[in-house]
């Protein structure tokens, strides 16, 4: 690719996929997690941090501040640039372009046709790059080409692996934020587009982890849910020594039973990587043994293949030119249920252990089924034929840098979005976009009872028409931040954050933030104070859809 005149600065960050050369860059206990074992990564590169080298003091200003470079901080940023206004995209960690660049490629859509705006010609600009009108399961550098592609058409400049140290405010605004290398950026507007809030959490806006009782919002899929989906289909002993009790508990599982459904906890949905894995022999890495391995993970997985549960495959999903988008599927796959609990609010270096965790598992997941005997022969002979692409996420030899954060703090605002939001029972009317996903939990916890294993926390209704985003839940309560938007981390209770936590959903709300903003600094007022009928006629012209109609 062609550098572009407004993105000359040296130093272009090692992990960011090679699709991006040319872009301006510059440089508490976790649950039922146990002290993480140190390992060596397959890759220098494969971290979530990676602490300063050095401490450099600089100060940048900028209209408008964006951190987190996500989907969601990608299309704000690319969209404030078009309206002619200065903005810094500051990354945390070394990967750009969050869950749509690091393996989602089998686009979790709803329905297409409640997707518009800058998120629609992400995927529009995707089909290009095939030679197709759209294409919604891409591969992963692809989907880095194009955002490379939009970003370059821009002024925006990109700091990658800058880490949040500090959020000053003058009252109830947000005047700067500082990294750990000694980067300091004042801006008029910022935007939080990280999974987790973090720059929220700063700046002291209120915020939950976990799942909320029903009795909380008059819900009934919230909380503690023992379900059927992605549960264990025939019993499987959770003992160490098959029977005996007194052996203790294989790894992950709780001895505590789950309470009622609908109670209130501090669980969280699992996360997992989605891994892009290829078919084609010559573009196959071998799935690799990592440093830590522990068979004893792999146990209860061996017991559950020696009932006959041959479902391993299911959710191997196909995506352009021979390869896999792979995602957890069945009762034991590659969700590490009940290690994540401690992300949401842990530091830094607590992160990066959570990650090598999960690396570790997961790596060690493929490699067990690939080649321990204990895995049935036709099942080891079946994951014998794919593998980590050559072609893909080269940095790391082909493993996602992006650990899929499925859920961390959740914003608590004017408007919280519900289950009666998405069952369309209640209608916001200051609409920003559309959701239009099935109300999806992961499972949170794994625990016994009556001598067998169960898996608690997995929902999955849908059904529903696509239903309206608040703008208030994008934006905090006025006393708490002026001029902050948390367009990923928006205000919804669990079970309605498990329907609108789509990457292309998070692209929606980026753009319309953008636009709020745009609008609050021409006339020098709170975000929110912005005037909805204006915003919702720059809404429009920008062709967002904010409003379901049966075609």
């Amino acid at each position: 690719m062609k550098q572009g005149r407004s993105w000359k600065r040296s130093g272009l960050w090692l992990a960011l996929s090679t699709s991006l050369t040319g872009i301006a860059t510059a440089q508490e206990t976790p649950g039922a997690l146990k002290e993480a074992v140190v390992t060596t990564p397959i890759s220098k590169n494969l971290h979530y941090y990676f602490p300063p080298e050095k401490v450099v003091k600089r100060t940048l200003d900028a209209d408008v501040c964006i951190y987190g470079g996500t989907s969601c901080g990608i299309i704000a940023a690319v969209q404030l640039s078009r309206l002619g206004r200065k903005v810094v995209l500051i990354e945390p960690s070394a990967h750009l372009g969050g869950m749509t660049t690091g393996g989602l490629s089998n686009t979790d859509i709803g329905n297409k046709a409640a997707i518009g705006g800058l998120s629609r010609e992400f995927y529009h600009r995707v089909g290009q790059k095939y030679w197709e009108e759209e294409e919604w399961r891409f591969e992963p550098h692809i989907a880095s080409e194009v955002y490379a592609d939009m970003l370059k058409e821009t002024t925006v400049t990109v700091y990658p692996k800058e880490y949040l140290h500090g959020v000053h405010k003058q009252g109830n605004r947000i005047t700067s934020l500082s990294t750990e290398s000694g980067l300091t950026v004042q801006a008029h507007c910022f935007i939080d587009a990280t999974y987790e809030g973090d720059l929220m959490a700063r700046a002291k806006v209120r915020s939950f982890v976990g799942r909320e009782s029903n009795t909380v919002y008059g819900e009934t899929l919230n909380g503690v849910q023992v379900r059927d989906k992605h549960q264990f289909d025939t019993a499987v002993d959770p003992y160490v020594r098959e029977g005996d009790p007194a052996s203790g508990l294989l790894p992950t599982i709780n001895a505590t039973p789950a309470a009622p459904n609908g109670t209130g906890d501090k669980r969280i949905q699992a996360y997992n990587f989605r891994l892009c894995m290829a078919t084609a022999a010559e573009n196959r890495l071998p799935f690799p043994k990592p440093t830590g391995y522990d068979p004893a993970q792999y146990t209860l997985l061996a017991r559950y293949l020696a009932t006959g549960w041959n479902q391993v495959f299911q959710k191997f999903d196909p995506i352009k030119n021979l390869k896999t988008d792979t995602n957890n599927h069945g009762g034991l796959s590659t969700d590490f249920i009940g290690q994540n609990y401690a992300w949401p609010e842990a530091d830094y270096r607590t992160r990066e252990k959570i990650f090598q965790a999960h690396v570790v598992y997961q790596q060690g997941w493929a490699w067990f089924l690939a080649n321990d005997p204990a895995v049935p022969e036709a099942i080891r002979t079946k994951m014998n034929t794919f593998g980590l692409c050559r072609d893909e996420f080269p940095e790391t030899e082909g493993w996602s840098p992006q650990l899929y954060v499925r859920e961390a703090r959740r914003m608590v605002s004017d408007y919280v979005m519900t289950e009666a939001n998405c069952r369309g029972t209640r209608t916001a009317e200051d609409s920003v976009g559309l959701a239009a996903y099935t109300m999806d939990s992961h499972n949170c916890q794994r625990f016994a009872r009556d001598g067998r294993v169960w898996n608690e926390g997995d929902v999955q209704v849908g059904g529903m028409p696509p239903y309206p985003i608040s703008y208030r839940a994008i934006v905090p309560k006025t006393a708490e931040c002026a001029n902050l938007f948390v367009p990923v981390c928006l205000a919804a209770s669990h079970i309605a954050y498990g329907s609108i936590r789509m990457e292309p959903v998070f692209m929606i709300l980026g753009q319309s933030a953008a636009l709020a903003a745009d609008i609050a600094l021409t006339d020098n007022i709170a975000v929110q104070e912005v005037d909805y009928q204006k915003l919702r006629a720059r809404l429009e012209a920008a062709h967002q859809i904010l409003e379901w109609k049966k075609p």
